[in-house]
């Protein structure tokens, strides 16, 4: 509960924050160009640092590291605070500061998703893996609707409610406890870090699993376009916009809550594939839409697929892992879902030049569909997979 609780605290404040770093960007220099940066800025160093990341989460302890990541982003959030009050704000801070948050979740990510299966046993991770989703998707909704309102009182406060915030989890996860055994101490070699590569490599089930995310929030993303439809397609207007956007994070907080109550038990496998093809199918129904409430019934659908997914790929990959490799795994991991959304926003602005809005998403939704299908084909493994767990043969009577 300590390390939802303190989750819940540090995602809040990760998005009050990135909104806040966004809003102050454009207050600054009114460059959409900015606002794109300080994306970039933040993506490039958690890809370049993911694996020694992954390396350093296997050496040492989890729950230490993830303390350490909450407490630099609150540096961060001070830092911003004492530039807003003395108006030594500029774009190069904000842009100097992106590339700290970016470093810092490259090993956060790694040590949390790492983290839970030290403090659940393997029966109750696909619950405990819903749970913490659910969370981390009320934190998402709330944290930005915290952030809009607290912007009334101005940037700075938003900038001190969530260092308050980081401090908070940062301090609930200092004192967090469990069996941590020190690692064998062996120098960081190319091998050992590129460990967790060659393991997902070898492990049919975990490589579909992870690509399969991959492939399915590249094509399938929409969430580049949501300010086209609200404006010319759905001509809903900022507040349609926000209504869009927190859609699929309404479905996903559903879902998890559904699957804490009743996990998925059995044909895993072949649920994870229909997830993602429905997945699909909403992007389509999405694309083609054009009434407001249809439009947000298809997101919200989609989200709850998508944590279909979210929960049976997560657990699957830290089920079939063993603990002195999961930080390392779990980093190859975060490397393609932080791709997967980076990428995807760039391949829906671009069909979106060639197609329009609505080719973009109606072809990436197709697409979506059509990898799902051809995963069944190219790991079979995976779509045969009955229950999350392995089952040991029955021994033999004598």
């Amino acid at each position: 509960m300590r390390l939802w609780t303190a989750r819940l605290f540090g995602t809040a404040a990760a998005q009050m924050q990135l909104v806040a770093i966004g809003w102050h960007m454009y207050e600054l220099t009114g460059s959409a160009w900015d606002l794109g940066l300080v994306g970039l800025y933040q993506f490039v160093p958690a890809l370049l640092l993911a694996l020694l990341a992954g390396h350093v989460v296997d050496r040492h302890h989890r729950g230490r590291i993830v303390a350490a990541c909450l407490a630099v982003q609150g540096a961060v959030a001070l830092a911003l605070l004492g530039a807003v009050y003395t108006h030594h704000d500029s774009r190069a801070l904000l842009l100097g500061l992106s590339l700290v948050l970016g470093a810092v979740r490259a090993f956060q990510m790694p040590a949390q998703q790492a983290l839970t299966p030290l403090l659940v046993p393997p029966l109750m991770l696909p619950r405990a893996m819903a749970f913490s989703s659910a969370g981390m998707q009320g934190a998402i909704i709330g944290g930005p609707a915290l952030g809009g309102l607290l912007f009334a009182a101005g940037t700075g406060v938003v900038y001190g409610a969530s260092l308050l915030f980081f401090a908070v989890g940062s301090l609930l996860l200092a004192r967090l406890r469990y069996d941590h055994a020190p690692a064998p101490r062996e120098p960081v070699t190319l091998a050992t870090v590129l460990a967790g590569v060659n393991f997902i490599w070898k492990r049919k089930p975990v490589l579909g699993a992870v690509s399969l995310d991959l492939f399915a929030v590249l094509l399938g993303g929409a969430v580049a376009l949501l300010p086209i439809f609200a404006k010319d397609i759905l001509h809903t207007g900022p507040w349609g916009l926000g209504l869009l956007r927190s859609a699929p994070a309404v479905g996903a907080l559903a879902m998890s809550i559904m699957l804490t109550r009743r996990p998925i038990e059995r044909h895993v496998g072949r649920t994870l594939l229909m997830a993602v093809g429905a997945f699909g199918l909403c992007m389509v129904v999405f694309g083609l839409s054009r009434s407001f409430l249809v439009s947000l019934v298809a997101l919200a659908v989609s989200g709850g697929a998508d944590m279909v997914n979210v929960v049976i790929r997560q657990t699957l990959v830290q089920l079939e892992t063993p603990d002195a490799m999961r930080g390392r795994v779990s980093a190859v991991n975060s490397i393609f879902i932080g791709a997967s959304n980076q990428l995807g926003e760039f391949e829906s602005g671009a069909t979106a030049a060639l197609l329009g809005p609505v080719g973009s998403v109606v072809t990436g939704g197709v697409g979506t569909v059509l990898v799902a299908l051809a995963w069944f084909r190219l790991f079979p493994s995976l779509a045969q997979r009955d229950r999350i767990m392995k089952q040991e043969p029955a021994a033999s009577t004598p």
